[in-house]
């Protein structure tokens, strides 16, 4: 069964988000990676593009598909994960930890609306039917 964590928020792109101040750490949840099977490249937003909750700002493709990556919220990309350019397979492995795969810088004005935007575990479960 795959694992939601209570700290995180969610999407219904599958998508999870944790928030440290106004940067928040995005990546793929662990029923999305078990459902796109094996992963051989994510391709992270550019850091300093602007991204916008619900529009695509990059790409992880799978041995099953190529898939969009949903922003969570609307900022600036930060920092991409750089070990995943060498083990994309660290989403699979540990999709919560050394398998997240961007940041968002997000204003302090819309820090709390975009939390309030965001699925509780228990949604996501429901949505997932976990």
């Amino acid at each position: 069964m795959p694992t939601v964590p209570d700290d995180l928020r969610y999407t219904e792109d599958h998508l999870w988000a944790r928030k440290a101040d106004c940067v928040w750490q995005v990546g793929v949840t662990d029923y999305a990676q078990d459902h796109l099977g094996d992963i051989v490249e994510v391709t992270p937003p550019v850091e300093g593009d602007a991204v916008t909750a619900g529009e695509p700002c990059g790409v992880i493709e799978s041995t099953k598909s190529v898939s969009d990556l949903i922003a969570p919220v609307t900022g600036t990309a930060g920092r991409g994960n750089s070990a995943l350019a060498q083990s994309p397979e660290l989403v699979n492995s540990d999709p919560y930890g050394q398998g997240w795969i961007f940041e968002i810088r997000v204003d302090a004005d819309q820090d709390k609306d975009a939390m309030a935007r965001l699925m509780d575990p228990g949604a996501y479960r429901q949505l997932t039917g976990e």
